[in-house]
């Protein structure tokens, strides 16, 4: 990913999060943080503190699932609590469409189109939750409460 395309996917992170009244700023991280033991791991917190941002098709229309770094998403249930057919994993060209980041980098807010979300009640546990910033090296703290907020989310158990 270029310079620019990082700097613009953070800024858009950052507008969007001011937009909607989000208190968590945007930061970066000295390393990568691609996969939730990286983030937690780089912010000296549990891995399910780490609000992953993952992206599904479900019967081909994107949905953001903000998964607890701990936990695999549970396709069946998904797709059941979703009232589809069929759930799976979006492509890397899918995720990009869907949300203009970069896998690794997606944040819950900044997306071309709002996407319908689900936010693992898993993240409930929690005072604090990081979520990722528009780029693998970025990441902003968030309560559980505030990302239902904005990311108008619906919660559910997602899977363990």
């Amino acid at each position: 990913m270029s310079e620019v395309t990082e700097q613009q996917s953070v800024i858009r992170v950052r507008e969007a999060l001011a937009r909607l009244g989000a208190q968590g700023e945007v930061r970066a991280l000295d390393d990568s943080a691609r996969t939730a033991q990286e983030a937690a791991t780089a912010l000296g917190i549990e891995v399910g503190q780490i609000a992953n941002s993952l992206i599904f098709m479900a019967d081909g229309e994107p949905v953001l699932v903000m998964a607890s770094g701990g936990h695999r998403v549970d396709t069946m249930a998904l797709a059941a609590m979703l009232e589809v057919n069929h759930v799976d994993k979006a492509s890397a060209d899918q995720v990009r469409s869907a949300t203009g980041f970069a896998i690794g980098g997606v944040a819950p807010v900044g997306h071309p189109e709002p996407l319908r979300t689900v936010v693992d009640i898993a993240l409930s546990r929690f005072d604090e939750v990081w979520a990722a910033g528009g780029h693998p090296h970025y990441v902003f703290p968030t309560s559980y409460d505030e990302l239902l907020r904005i990311t108008a989310g619906e919660a559910a158990e997602i899977g363990g």
